[in-house]
């Protein structure tokens, strides 16, 4: 007598019901699949709608719109320095702040968009606002000191730049000891 794999009905039973639950799994399948390119298919098409709108509305725009700015007690040059309430910098007075030690061309930018451009602006802030314009930008630069920047920037405003040099040979990363 020979016993083969097959003839126990047990065996017939769970080969059915593997069949079932593979069915299942692919009639699922294929509903999701369905159903998620009908879903992407239309965020797709109001996308490609909106960007197409956009494009043509800067074709129809060539210029720019300014929005006049005024106030009570500001002069018309003054607020000739304003677009849209944003105030636009001179570049006389745009200095080179990576000259002071510990401030690279990153930091230089931070310091920018807090709208300090010159070695004046830099030795008039105050520390905790340094601090706080690092604390701010994320954890890569909060190592960063910038307790001696002010005094830096001071002497690089004054023009004295072989003190400066002098002073950042005699401390290493713009740290005082």
């Amino acid at each position: 007598m020979t016993l083969s794999i097959f003839s126990n009905q047990n065996t017939w039973h769970l080969i059915e019901l593997f069949l079932w639950m593979l069915g299942a799994f692919l009639i699922g399948w294929f509903f999701w699949r369905w159903w998620y390119q009908n879903k992407c298919s239309n965020e797709i098409s109001a996308w490609r709608s909106k960007y197409n709108s956009l494009q043509n509305s800067k074709k129809d725009d060539t210029t720019m719109k300014v929005k006049k700015v005024s106030a009570p007690g500001v002069s018309t040059a003054a607020a000739a320095n304003f677009v849209d309430g944003v105030a636009k910098v001179d570049d006389s007075v745009k200095d080179d702040l990576t000259k002071v030690e510990g401030i690279g061309p990153k930091i230089k930018g931070l310091l920018n968009d807090d709208s300090i451009w010159s070695f004046k602006q830099l030795s008039e802030t105050a520390v905790s606002r340094l601090e706080k314009i690092l604390e701010e930008a994320g954890p890569r630069y909060r190592v960063h000191s910038p307790k001696t920047w002010p005094k830096q920037a001071l002497m690089a405003h004054e023009g004295k730049w072989d003190e400066l040099k002098e002073w950042q040979d005699n401390h290493k990363g713009g740290r005082e000891n």
